[in-house]
């Protein structure tokens, strides 16, 4: 819990946050030397090479008298629990519109990018590369600014500067600033304070909930995604 919670979550992010680096460098290369059907068969690959590791690699690491005691009503039990818990609902509605918000930059960004700007599929993925590379750096510092202030003001101090750095870019847009140069800078901000709010609201939300911390993890990605 706490910090050491927070540089966790911090690693995790790296790990998982790779994807939207390579993904798109990826994708634009394949698609360029072996066409769009490619990419499909390289991503059933993937998940097949995933599945076999899970069944040879992944094996339980905790204790058999640590684990708690698993049945399909202790289940619903503890996920009727975490439903009550107004904090922990918060925090995942916290990280669930940050996710949701990258989502609608994610499914348009093509589109506005390569369609209204005219840049190439390869630029399109370095500039996609760039955000992410933003999100990424931002997480590391989770562990470093939660140790140095606590994990509550981050979160705050991170909202709110996404949340205002989005209505800028808004309102920078709607008045006719139609300049790629000004909203790559806002995204790039944008998405750096996103990388904070994150993994911080992730830790906050399961802190008092280390006993179903797997349900409780369970059930913030449900909400995270669905709210997305």
């Amino acid at each position: 819990t706490g910090t050491e919670a927070a540089k966790l979550m911090s690693l995790l992010m790296l790990v998982f946050s790779v994807s939207p680096i390579l993904a798109p460098l990826t994708g634009s290369v394949i698609i360029e030397n072996f066409g769009w059907r490619a990419v499909f068969w390289t991503v059933t690959g993937g998940a097949v090479l995933a599945t076999i590791l899970l069944a040879t690699s992944l094996k339980e690491t905790r204790p058999v008298e640590a684990r708690a005691g698993s049945s399909f009503g202790t289940a619903l039990s503890a996920y009727r629990f975490l439903m009550g818990d107004r904090n922990f609902l918060g925090l995942a509605a916290i990280g669930g519109f940050g996710l949701a918000s990258f989502f609608v930059y994610l499914s348009s960004s093509s589109f506005i990018l390569i369609e209204h700007y005219g840049l190439s599929p390869s630029v399109y993925s370095v500039f996609f590369s760039i955000n992410a590379v933003a999100f990424i750096g931002m997480s590391q510092l989770t562990g470093t600014l939660s140790e140095r202030f606590g994990l509550r003001p981050v979160v705050r101090v991170a909202v709110v500067g996404y949340a205002t750095t989005m209505v800028v870019l808004f309102a920078v847009m709607a008045s006719g600033v139609d300049r790629l140069d000004v909203m790559a800078a806002l995204l790039f901000v944008g998405y750096g304070f996103l990388g904070l709010v994150i993994p911080a609201t992730s830790v906050l939300a399961m802190e008092e909930h280390g006993a179903i911390a797997g349900t409780a993890s369970a059930l913030m990605g449900t909400l995270h995604f669905a709210i997305g």
